[in-house]
């Protein structure tokens, strides 16, 4: 068995089953946080996040911020210049 399954992400919502209030109030916060521009963009919010997730090694945040990062616009180069940033 592995660690990181590609499906499980279908499955992310369902998080919060056993507790929908505070997985309300999360998304509620996750959304106010990524899904706006601020003084940051959305792109520039995915490229940091995506540069955590390499970090932290999650397989399930790079799968996620990977394909977030493209949607939002960032280019192959630029993830790989914010990965390494995070390395650094």
């Amino acid at each position: 068995m592995h660690y990181y399954e590609s499906e499980d992400l279908k499955k992310f919502g369902e998080v919060g089953a056993f507790s929908p209030e505070l997985m309300k109030k999360f998304f509620d916060y996750y959304g106010a946080v990524t899904g706006t521009d601020g003084a940051l963009t959305k792109r520039e919010k995915s490229l940091i996040a995506l540069a955590v997730a390499h970090a932290l090694k999650c397989p399930y945040c790079i799968d996620a911020y990977t394909t977030t990062s493209l949607e939002v616009g960032s280019n192959p180069e630029e993830m790989t210049e914010a990965i390494h940033v995070a390395a650094a």
